[in-house]
């Protein structure tokens, strides 16, 4: 896959919903209008692209486990 050329610029951050501990280990960039995430261990692997609404979603269906 690789990396998507628009996103290659964006400041990413560590999602606050990450352990602390090194594991799991998600980041996040606001490429408004969306949220693009990816897995800090392989970022080269791709990303997903979300609306705020499905990242919310999908952050609280994580939650529930």
């Amino acid at each position: 896959m690789g990396s998507t050329p628009k996103l290659a610029n964006v400041q990413w951050r560590k999602s606050s919903y990450s352990g602390n501990t090194g594991g799991d280990c998600v980041e996040v960039a606001e490429v408004t209008p969306r949220i693009a995430v990816r897995d800090s261990k392989a970022p080269g692997i791709g990303t997903v692209t979300l609306a705020p609404e499905a990242y919310t979603a999908f952050v609280a269906f994580v939650a529930e486990g």
